[in-house]
């Protein structure tokens, strides 16, 4: 399956913005640089646009 580049978060690609490849599961997915800090710090916003979003953890501070 061929994807077109386009952000997990908002659906831009990249005639729009840069966009940030990312593999995971064994797929590539992108996401721009505006939506970056979704995937560290609340990735549970991702689920239903990235498969196992549901599963991962959002960055542990120590600040």
């Amino acid at each position: 399956m061929t994807h077109t580049p386009a952000c997990l978060a908002c659906g831009r690609g990249t005639d729009v913005v840069p966009l940030i490849t990312l593999a995971y599961r064994g797929e590539s997915h992108w996401i721009c640089p505006q939506h970056l800090p979704v995937l560290i710090h609340d990735p549970t916003r991702l689920v239903g646009r990235l498969p196992g979003a549901e599963g991962l953890e959002p960055a542990d501070h120590h600040d």
